[in-house]
């Protein structure tokens, strides 16, 4: 393909964006519509450079994230962690996550409550404080391109689908676990003999300790699932 690049007039500041871990939607009316509207071009010179370039058909253009700043990785698993969280919190106040992160918007008063309740998550992610939440994870929610900040409104854009699709493809994944756990056969237990000294529950096909002794990873990891599940419910 012959690239003439008197027509890609914003390369310098689409290649900036892009190279730093930046999402350009439509909230980024000139870039956007040079990558669309030159869209094969700006790809190939990319590719060439080489970096890829992914338009995803929700509405947004980004770089494929090994290749891009070395510096987003940390900050794309606190993005990561913090999507989780709020799918969950959502969930639990009987708001519909996909409608919030899709568009929606989440006030700035609402994080003090959303620290103390994940503490314990957001302390994996370095984050101790509303002011570290708001500095390591909400400013660059808004850096990268994933949320617009307003008069204390964080309003989230189309690119938190990339999270948001992940975070839907591991609940579907523990949904599924749960439910092939929960039609496993199981013995019915029944009490032995009152006369007998042991007292103690028994079942009409006794357990084999050598079969949780060989355990396997994922057998156990599918384990933990249903029993956070049922915990859960």
């Amino acid at each position: 393909m012959h690239l003439d690049l008197s027509e890609l007039s914003q390369l310098a500041p689409i290649f900036r964006e892009l190279f730093k871990g930046y999402h350009v939607s439509r909230r980024d009316p000139e870039l956007y519509a040079q990558l669309s509207n030159f869209q094969d071009q700006y790809r190939t010179l990319f590719k060439a450079l080489g970096f890829e370039l992914v338009c995803d058909t929700r509405g947004f253009y980004y770089f494929v994230p090994d290749l891009a700043a070395a510096a987003v990785n940390k900050t794309a698993q606190r993005l990561a962690l913090f999507t989780f969280i709020l799918v969950e919190h959502l969930a639990d106040q009987g708001r519909d996550p996909v409608a919030v992160l899709d568009g929606g918007s989440l006030g700035r008063d609402e994080l003090p409550s959303l620290l103390e309740k994940y503490r314990d998550l957001f302390i994996q992610a370095e984050v101790q404080t509303v002011e570290e939440l708001e500095e390591k994870i909400m400013r660059r929610m808004t850096q990268l391109g994933f949320a617009g900040e307003e008069n204390g409104i964080y309003r989230f854009l189309p690119p938190m689908h990339r999270f948001l699709d992940v975070c839907l493809s591991v609940q579907q994944d523990r949904d599924l676990a749960a439910s092939l756990h929960s039609v496993l056969p199981l013995p019915a237990p029944v009490l032995i003999d009152e006369d007998s000294d042991e007292k103690l529950l028994q079942t009409d096909d006794p357990l084999d300790l050598t079969e949780f002794e060989e355990e396997s990873e994922e057998d156990a990891i599918a384990r933990a699932i249903a029993e956070e599940q049922e915990t859960d419910a």
